[in-house]
Parts: C-alpha cells; sequence; structure tokens
C-alpha cells in the first residue's frame, strides 16, 4: 500500500513537473508552438507576394506590351492617329431645374 501510494505521489510529483515545471511550462511550450504555426503561415503568404511581385517586375522590366497596356489605362497615353475617348456618368447631385 505504501508502495502504491509513493509511486502515485512519485507519478503525480512527475505530472506536476511536466505540466508547471522547468524554465517553460507546458502552456507556454503550446503557445510558443501556436505563435509559430501563425508566423510560420504569415511568413508563407508574404513569401506568395513577393513572388507575384517579382513576377510583376520582371514582367515590366522585359514586356513592352505590359508598360503600353499601363501607359494606356492608367495615364490616357495614345499612339499617334489614335482617338482617346472617355465616357463620364452623369451628375446625379444636382437638381433639376
Amino acid at each position: 500500500m505504501i508502495r502504491t501510494l509513493a509511486a502515485g505521489g512519485i507519478g503525480l510529483a512527475a505530472l506536476y513537473f511536466f505540466l508547471f515545471g522547468g524554465e517553460y511550462t507546458f502552456l507556454d511550450i503550446w503557445r510558443i508552438d501556436r505563435a509559430e504555426k501563425q508566423e510560420t503561415a504569415e511568413l508563407e503568404a508574404l513569401q506568395k507576394e513577393v513572388e507575384a511581385l517579382q513576377g510583376r517586375v520582371d514582367s515590366l522590366t522585359t514586356d513592352s506590351a505590359t508598360l503600353e497596356r499601363i501607359a494606356r489605362e492608367h495615364f490616357g497615353l495614345i499612339r499617334e492617329g489614335e482617338r482617346l475617348y472617355r465616357f463620364v456618368e452623369p451628375d446625379t447631385t444636382e437638381a433639376p431645374n
């Protein structure tokens, strides 16, 4: 009986040390692991974004058609002999007379 109680006490002490003893508790390790997984996921997302931006940089530096498309869309540039048409939505904020 005493041996069973002693073994139980040692087991409880070992369990207590496992959960709350040492430099880091079980909860600390669990939180660190969770934070690491979150940081890893964020890092992977940022790496994908960097790859996409690098692809865009490559297309801007090597593909003249991409540069022309951006110049036409954003700055309204046209080639000689072309006409630029801009469509404006009617202003509906003014009251009719």
